[in-house]
């Protein structure tokens, strides 16, 4: 019995991660969309110039 709950909790702990990896996946294209929005329309709107939108 120990066995079978052993790999049902390694099956869980794989899924869980696996799920949590995909939206990491999906939170950071989403970030670079922004940055990639950004960083377009503040250099139109800049006119041309190259100023930049963050601040590192």
């Amino acid at each position: 019995m120990v066995p079978v709950l052993l790999v049902l909790l390694l099956a869980l702990i794989l899924f869980g991660a696996g799920f949590a990896i995909k939206v990491l996946w999906w939170v950071a294209v989403a970030v670079l969309v922004i940055w990639l929005l950004g960083f377009l329309f503040r250099s139109t709107a800049a006119g041309g110039s190259r100023s930049r939108w963050y601040r590192w």
